[in-house]
């Protein structure tokens, strides 16, 4: 029997089983020629200078694509498709002329209005999202939404879409691992064209399908396919959607493709495949293939296809016509949604910290609390306040245990492991996580514990830049409301991967606001601010202040610090010392003993970093004429050189000496306390230094 009777018999087969109809088998072949004509034109706006210049080209991947955008329902399951996704995101809704219009990177571009990569479609209206060029990383997106869509009682499917090359990325098997685990209802559809830009799959995995490799996870269905075929790939869609909405677990389509084209318009892959292998691809087109099943099978006559054919060109050719003369993106926006307008609380949060006890409005007095209470009970507060708050990291919800430094202790006995859970030791996974969950809804609040410990949150690096540009990427359209607690800092003993601070890193992304409180009640107030803020926050505990009385205080009932608000520790006149977290400490014991020898210094905690309140800044150095900037971080590459930069570029004229810095050696922290005290700032390096520029 040739293998032409055979695809006959196989298709005849799974029409009798599929069963569609007439009206189904015209959309299929409509969407999947109109998508064809959109691919094919794609490179020559690139051409003509009109736009599209990055195109991965979706032919070969026709099959799979209509399936799985026709398997989705808008506005009821979500959809992260990956940039090769044209057709799926067609056969999901999106217009031909919004497909134009992110090609073109206009304006009105839904996806992004031009901010973002051409190819990469979406519509936030129909809950298809807008993911990024970083391979991969909306797997977990796609697995935190899922775990959201199981918490709300929701019967949403999430489909995540990619290449088969993609299964390669740890974060791929970490969102896996994480809808195995908890049965999420994820549909993740690998389209399998044998190349990753021109890296052959064999030499990615050693299976043949790299789907393979996780067959042994339990709650999890492979469905294997040919995704060249439209029936073939109906028919596993409905399988996995099938397994999915049972509850069982979540699923895999292995959908095998065919690579018609390069990889994108940057690749010639006439440079790694043989004239052979790419006119055995041309052969297996799977449009001229589903032709031929279409009339021969009698589902539609010759002139009923070439009219699907013609209305595709005049869709195009419309849609064209509108999508040239839509408006080019204004210059001007580019500072449009970097960062979401902030919630404001009452009053500017500068009040000095009090010396008798304050009294809540029941009349009793507040004791003075650690920063690590007023963490707890500020979160506890917030947890009552609005339901829709979750936590969860590592060690977070270990029955009496809250995490490595008891942070979270009594959270999940009181709020419930629906809401207060422990994550895998995945910080990527973590964060991801927060980042898919948060999409649910907008009243969504999470907050994460990112790492155990600062220094080992940098797995967790690709999701926090992804997190840092989604609100500009998507053109205002979606800000993940994640508040990021990391336990930062030295000087309790831990050596390498136990003493860093990373907030040098962190302040360079723009889209995410930093901060780092030095006292309890700050640590309430900044949380209560973060988490009841939309967008990205980290926020920064140092861990030495956690139990130290240094930083105990009465925290006034319902305490909130606005974002960008400096506080003014001691008043002076002879220097302005800025510093934040535990070096503040050293500041002001600095500052105790210069008093005695009659020279007062003035000390500005920041306690947010990013926003950054430069004008107390400002104002402080054009009293005292003398700025002395001191961190906790290494001094080379450390935030504390953003800040003296702009001391000596913008009140150079009021500087009666040079910008100094105190911070670490530009050394690993070294886990011996004779080390480590060798190498962190203390308070006889802050008085060597405001000696020094009190003498200039």
């Amino acid at each position: 029997m040739s293998d032409t009777t055979l695809a006959v018999s196989e298709a005849s087969r799974l029409l009798e089983a599929l069963n569609p109809s007439r009206e189904e088998l015209r959309r299929w072949y409509a969407l999947m020629h109109l998508g064809r004509v959109l691919d094919d034109k794609a490179p020559n706006y690139l051409k003509q200078g009109l736009g599209w210049s990055y195109h991965a080209p979706c032919a070969g991947h026709d099959g799979i694509q209509v399936a799985l955008g026709t398997t989705f329902r808008p506005k009821f399951d979500y959809l992260f498709p990956y940039y090769r996704d044209l057709t799926t995101c067609l056969s999901a809704g999106v217009t031909a002329e919004q497909i134009l219009l992110n090609g073109m990177s206009k304006a009105t571009d839904v996806a992004s209005g031009g901010r973002h990569m051409s190819n990469h479609f979406a519509n936030h209206d129909l809950y298809i999202w807008n993911v990024s060029s970083c391979v991969a990383n909306h797997a977990q997106h796609a697995a935190g939404l899922g775990r959201a869509v199981r918490s709300y009682g929701l019967k949403s499917i999430v489909f995540c879409s990619m290449g088969e090359s993609s299964t390669s990325e740890g974060y791929y098997y970490e969102a896996v691992n994480g809808c195995s685990l908890n049965k999420l209802p994820v549909v993740f559809v690998i389209q399998d064209n044998g190349y990753g830009i021109s890296v052959p799959k064999h030499q990615q995995t050693a299976n043949r399908y790299s789907s393979d490799n996780f067959a042994s996870f339990p709650n999890l269905r492979v469905v294997h396919c040919d995704g060249k075929d439209v029936l073939d790939s109906v028919r596993a869609m409905r399988e996995a959607v099938t397994f999915v909405q049972s509850g069982a677990g979540c699923a895999i389509v292995h959908a095998e493709c065919v690579r018609i084209g390069s990889h994108s318009n940057s690749d010639r892959h006439e440079l790694y495949r043989s004239p052979e292998e790419l006119e055995a691809a041309r052969a297996l087109d799977p449009i001229p293939r589903f032709r031929r099943l279409l009339i021969e099978g009698g589902a539609l006559t010759e002139e009923e296809v070439r009219a699907i054919e013609e209305e595709s060109f005049r869709t195009y050719e419309a849609a064209a016509d509108r999508a040239r003369s839509a408006p080019d993106p204004d210059p001007g926006s580019i500072f449009d949604f970097v960062v979401p307008e902030p919630w404001v609380p009452e009053g500017d949060g500068l009040a000095d910290v009090p010396l008798t006890p304050a009294t809540s409005a029941a009349g009793a007095a507040n004791p003075e609390m650690t920063l690590i209470h007023a963490v707890n009970g500020a979160m506890k507060e917030l947890f009552r306040e609005n339901e829709d708050t979750f936590i969860w990291g590592q060690d977070v919800a270990s029955k009496d245990k809250g995490g490595i430094f008891n942070v979270t202790k009594g959270m999940e006995k009181e709020f419930g492991s629906h809401r207060v859970f422990n994550g895998p030791i995945a910080e990527d996974y973590i964060l991801g996580m927060a980042d898919g969950f948060s999409r649910i809804c907008d009243g969504i609040r999470v907050i994460v514990e990112g790492a155990e410990f600062a220094d080992y949150f940098w797995p967790a690096a690709e999701q926090m830049v992804e997190m840092s540009h989604e609100y500009w990427r998507t053109n205002g359209r979606f800000a993940p409301n994640v508040t990021v607690r990391l336990a930062s800092g030295g000087y309790i003993g831990g050596g390498l991967y136990h003493s860093q601070n990373i907030e040098g890193w962190l302040t360079t992304l723009p889209g995410i606001r930093v901060v780092v409180p030095a006292f309890a009640d700050d640590a309430a107030g900044l949380l209560r601010t973060s988490v009841r803020s939309r967008g990205i926050t980290l926020y920064l505990e140092p861990k030495f202040l956690y139990n130290s009385p240094l930083a105990k205080t009465h925290v006034p009932d319902g305490f909130a610090v606005p974002f960008g608000k400096a506080r003014t520790r001691r008043v002076g006149r002879d220097l302005t010392v800025v510093a934040y977290g535990t070096p503040v400490h050293w500041a002001l014991e600095a500052a105790r003993t210069l008093a005695a020898e009659g020279k007062e210094l003035e000390v500005i905690d920041l306690r947010s970093l990013q926003p950054l309140d430069f004008d107390a800044i400002a104002r402080s150095v054009k009293k005292t004429a003398r700025a002395l900037v001191v961190h906790e971080d290494k001094v080379q590459g450390g935030f504390g050189g953003e800040v003296a930069a702009r001391i000596a570029a913008e009140l150079f004229e009021y500087l009666d000496a040079p910008v100094e810095r105190v911070g670490s050696t530009f050394t690993p922290v070294g886990f011996h306390r004779t080390l480590e005290k060798a190498i962190l700032p203390s308070t006889d390096r802050v008085l060597a230094a405001a000696r020094k520029l009190l003498a200039y």
